[in-house]
């Protein structure tokens, strides 16, 4: 039988589970396990120069590709509660990635050794598992639970914390005639299907709101070939953006407070049934659950059974994986085609469409300081349906998710649940890690540029090209927005005068020296017609450099963009499209 150590057996794990990839920052606590990867060899490990961004870093990685996992590790103490911030935003968006962090000896962690925390149970609620492993001999079946879990159900992060004396201690263990357990997933049984359907069937204006468990699946082709079947039109959420190309025409828009389309709500609020997949209801979707359900009836399919009742009771709810749920859907729905018992949805189909066409925002403006909306038609003409974009939030991230386009699933990556500012730099370099040939275009306003941005050295050490968008206001855009309700404007705002920088006026942070300094290339922009060409040169740059590419684009203060409390009541403060010039890149033109 062979003989090695803990650290090592974990390492021949990771690699027979199908890791290719990890990030982390080591240190003394976790240097046997460092040691342990590059004997193994096998892993390519990115250094990160924050823990919080190695473990976002490993988030962008898994959200890039279907069955990816990130690898994140990091020192024992701070770097574990560092990583906190990733674990509860994989674990909001369903997202697996394990967290491996070095611990202090098992025989002083009760006596207030130098970084020794009890990782485990801060971790706990923001985990399936996590676990400080006490016995060298358990680390096999551990790290092998843990993929287990991260895969089995609804998918999610796991934390495992290896003492440094469990770490070097040597085992018999045999990586040849090691195998993953097998993963477990509910299926929905095809009575449950045939009962949804009959509800579909009865139904006039039915829609199908399609979420992230349908990419987390890798199912969208049959979401999409579903809803052909049925004539059905796909409202996606802001995580299952994707599932459905924006310019299909069974695409109805987005529903919601912040991240929707006018025609989206309008549609919605004229349906009479829903038939959720692979979402949770999340209230920036639906608003007030007294609009949001009213004279209307709700199936639910879900692979949380928790998760069926837990924002509203639907009319019928099944536990299932996407993909075997949809795989039932198509047959039955198949069937009933061939038995001409599908009712015609054409006319209701048209109208969603009919509402796409004339109910657009205004993007075209020649302001100086440029609107945000500019950006955003400009990144449309520029960034084609092959990018990968990548956010989290704020005001940025709304008005993207407005005004952008999507085609294909694994195209719109954000932080839906947990919106930690920062998540965008780190989160873009995983998954230009997973996919390095694919293009990846980064959205982020000044704030969440800021709070992570020596991210981008890691860019420049591993040579990480993609174009990072920055529109820069000077402001806590949304926070001031959000301030308006309370009458004040308090504590939101960033200008200064930079005494290094004076032609930025009150803009206060020269991001073009920064990033120039970590090593990237940068761009500002102060007039609209410039934007295009930057973004070209941006991805020349990139290309050429292999480097991330920041475009600075400089915007008015203040800008309010369309949100509101209910669907039904969205606050649209600038002008809306009154002509097709208004809105030149819409998925349709201006119908007026």
């Amino acid at each position: 039988m062979p003989r090695m150590t803990a650290a090592r057996a974990a390492v021949e794990i990771l690699k027979r589970e199908g890791v290719t990839n990890a990030f982390g920052v080591p240190g003394a606590a976790i240097n046997p396990f460092y040691k342990a990867l590059q004997q193994g060899g096998g892993i390519d490990h990115t250094l990160a120069r924050h823990v919080e961004g190695a473990s976002h870093m490993a988030e962008g990685y898994t959200r890039a590709n279907p069955g990816n996992i990130g690898v994140c590790i990091g020192t024992s103490g701070p770097a574990g509660t560092d990583m906190i911030t990733g674990l509860y935003s994989a674990i909001g968006d369903s997202i697996p990635i394990l967290c491996i962090t070095g611990q202090a000896p098992t025989a002083v962690i009760h006596k207030e050794d130098f970084q020794a925390v009890d990782i485990a149970s801060i971790a706990k609620p923001v985990t399936k598992a996590a676990t400080t492993v006490l016995e060298a001999a358990q680390v096999p079946g551990v790290f092998q639970q843990a993929f287990h879990l991260m895969r089995s159900g609804r998918p999610g992060p796991v934390l495992i914390d290896l003492p440094i004396d469990v770490q070097l201690t040597e085992i018999e263990f045999d990586p040849e005639t090691y195998t993953p357990l097998p993963v477990y997933k509910p299926f929905a049984s095809r009575p449950q299907i045939e009962k949804a359907l009959s509800f579909l069937l009865a139904s006039e204006r039915p829609l199908i709101v399609a979420g992230g468990g349908i990419i987390n699946a890798d199912a969208s082709d049959l979401l999409v070939e579903f809803a052909e079947l049925t004539g059905t039109p796909v409202i996606p959420t802001l995580m299952g953006w994707g599932t459905i190309a924006d310019d299909h025409e069974l695409n109805a828009g987005m529903v919601g407070l912040q991240t929707s389309h006018r025609y989206g709500n309008a549609t919605f609020l004229e349906s009479d049934f829903v038939i959720g997949i692979g979402n949770r209801w999340a209230n920036r979707h639906t608003g007030g659950l007294d609009v949001y359900t009213k004279d209307r009836t709700f199936v639910h399919v879900d692979i949380e059974p928790t998760q069926i009742g837990k924002i509203f009771a639907p009319d019928y709810g099944i536990v299932s994986d996407a993909r075997a749920a949809l795989e039932l859907f198509v047959e039955v729905a198949k069937e009933l085609k061939a038995e001409g018992r599908l009712p015609d949805r054409s006319e209701w189909a048209a109208s969603a469409q009919e509402r796409k066409a004339t109910l657009q925002r205004r993007t075209h403006f020649d302001n100086v300081p440029m609107k945000p909306q500019r950006v955003y038609e400009e990144m449309n003409k520029a960034f084609g349906p092959e990018t990968r974009y990548v956010t989290t939030i704020g005001l940025s991230q709304i008005a993207g998710a407005q005004m952008l386009h999507v085609y294909k699933p694994r195209h719109w990556i954000n932080c839906g649940q947990a919106g930690p500012l920062g998540w965008t730099i780190p989160a873009a370099l995983g998954v230009a890690t997973a996919d390095p040939e694919t293009p990846v275009v980064a959205l982020s306003g000044d704030y969440d540029f800021q709070f992570m941005l020596e991210e981008l050295a890691v860019g420049a050490q591993h040579r990480i090209p993609y174009v990072h968008v920055l529109v820069n206001n000077a402001y806590l855009g949304l926070i001031r927005q959000a301030q308006r309700n309370l009458d004040i404007n308090f504590q939101v705002n960033l200008e200064f005068e930079n005494i290094n920088s004076p032609e930025l006026g009150v803009y206060g942070v020269d991001h073009v020296k920064v990033v120039e300094g970590l090593g990237c290339k940068a761009i500002r922009v102060t007039e609209p017609d410039q934007l295009l060409p930057a973004f070209e040169e941006a991805k020349k740059l990139a290309a050429e450099y292999r480097v991330p590419v920041v475009v600075e684009a400089i915007l008015e203060r203040v800008t309010n963009i369309s949100m509101g409390v209910q669907i039904d009541g969205v606050n649209e403060w600038e002008d809306l499209a009154t002509e097709p010039g208004h809105a030149p890149t819409s998925i349709k033109p201006l119908k007026v």
